[in-house]
């Protein structure tokens, strides 16, 4: 049925583009006067008769039928074109690719305790998990003697930290990292 509604409206829109012309109008004499010689008759803007109105308003709609008859069968496709250029035109996360201290986040003996992560830790024996949790949710310290100063650390884990305060730095808080020193998603 859409498909013989379609055909009428794509025979339709030709006819309805052609204007007849006006009862007692002659023929255009331009092509046989010079340009300097062509009369030009005002134009008459009458409005359309009732029955061209409705011609046209048909033939709107059968078009736009036909365009949502459309639509309506490719549902999918318009869905998956319309999600990927939402993606397209997502702005892209800005992540830090370079980062100067990385091997400080648990890559080598030494371990930034403004950055790291609480899993770095773990290469020194007796720190994971409360010591360095204890480390990771205070902070931001100015030095590595700061984190004597936690408040609830009692000296039998401060005689661990001495024990490893030589691989332990003090680096800027970096927001990309600061924030990620208890969970930083990465589960074993």
């Amino acid at each position: 049925m859409v498909r013989v509604l379609l055909a009428a409206a794509l025979l339709a829109i030709p006819a309805s583009a052609y204007v007849a012309p006006r009862a007692g109008a002659a023929a255009p004499q331009s092509a046989q006067l010079p340009v300097s010689q062509v009369q030009l008759e005002p134009l008459d803007l009458e409005e359309p008769s009732q029955s061209e109105g409705v011609f046209s308003i048909l033939t709107a709609g059968f078009g736009v039928g036909a365009v949502l008859g459309w639509l309506n069968s490719r549902k999918q496709q318009i869905a998956s074109v319309a999600a990927a250029s939402a993606v397209a035109m997502a702005p892209a996360a800005n992540a830090m690719v370079d980062y100067d201290n990385i091997q400080y986040l648990g890559g080598s003996d030494k371990v930034d305790i403004n950055n790291a992560n609480i899993q770095a830790y773990r290469q020194f024996p007796g720190m994971f998990p409360t010591i360095a949790g204890m480390i990771g949710t205070h902070g931001p310290y100015k030095q590595v003697s700061d984190i004597y100063n936690i408040p609830g650390m009692e000296d039998k884990l401060k005689n661990i930290v001495k024990k490893y305060e030589g691989n332990l730095v003090c680096l800027p808080a970096n927001p990309a990292y600061f924030i990620d020193r208890i969970n930083n998603g990465s589960y074993r």
